[in-house]
């Protein structure tokens, strides 16, 4: 595995701007852009065969049985707050109800485009996967971050990634070196060029067995198509 993320160039409205927009219409999904298309939740077209070889999965680390029939594939970026709040009020029914009981396995790719901070934070948590930590750390980075509240004020630094790997009990001085290198920057770099190639244009997409639901949609939506890749699997 290797890491980092690419900086993207596209236009992009100030968040406060884009958050006020996506509320005001109740998009619940951060866009790269003002004139965008994201592919709506009813799409049956499968995205596994058009990028990383037929894998959208990639070779990120997998939350439950790597066994299980159904594959969720996330695109997120650590500053999105519809990703927080994804993380904080869907996540956690889909760990209790599908990734415990081995029906499901969730991957997460960083989409990293709001900025130096988020690019930085996917950065810390492949970096923290080396030291097979990452979701931990992952759930770590969100919480400090809905805490928080805003994007791109600071408050992701440097310091902050190295105090979530020691609070979590990881090799400061390993992390420190990984971290410092960049080591992963190619990683970053490929989960966001492989997020572009299978359509995704804002966060969270989330690709349940191929089929993408746009935005931190209500759980009963998601359980409805985790439940329809589920009996297509039996």
């Amino acid at each position: 595995m290797d890491d980092s993320q690419k900086k993207d160039k596209d236009i992009f409205l100030p968040a406060a701007i884009i958050v006020a927009a996506l509320l005001i219409s109740g998009a619940l999904v951060y866009k790269t852009g003002s004139n965008v298309t994201v592919p709506s939740a009813n799409s049956d077209t499968s995205l596994l065969a058009q990028i990383s070889g037929g894998n959208l999965a990639d070779d990120d680390v997998v939350l439950g049985d790597k066994n299980a029939p159904v594959t969720i594939v996330e695109f997120g970026d650590y500053q999105c707050p519809f990703c927080a709040k994804f993380f904080s009020e869907v996540e956690p029914q889909i760990r209790e109800q599908y990734i415990k009981t081995n029906k499901v396995k969730m991957i997460f790719r960083d989409f990293a485009f709001l900025g130096s901070e988020s690019q930085g934070a996917a950065l810390a948590s492949q970096c923290a996967a080396d030291q097979g930590k990452f979701w931990a750390y992952h759930d770590r980075l969100y919480q400090t971050e809905i805490a928080d509240g805003r994007e791109n004020n600071g408050n992701l630094t440097t310091a902050l990634f190295k105090s979530l790997a020691v609070d979590l009990g990881l090799d400061a001085g390993k992390f420190a070196g990984c971290l410092d290198s960049q080591k992963y920057k190619t990683e970053v770099e490929k989960d966001y060029s492989d997020g572009v190639a299978a359509g995704v244009q804002g966060t969270p997409a989330t690709f349940i067995n191929g089929k993408v639901i746009s935005g931190a949609m209500p759980f009963p939506q998601f359980k409805n198509v985790i439940e329809q890749a589920l009996s297509q699997s039996r």
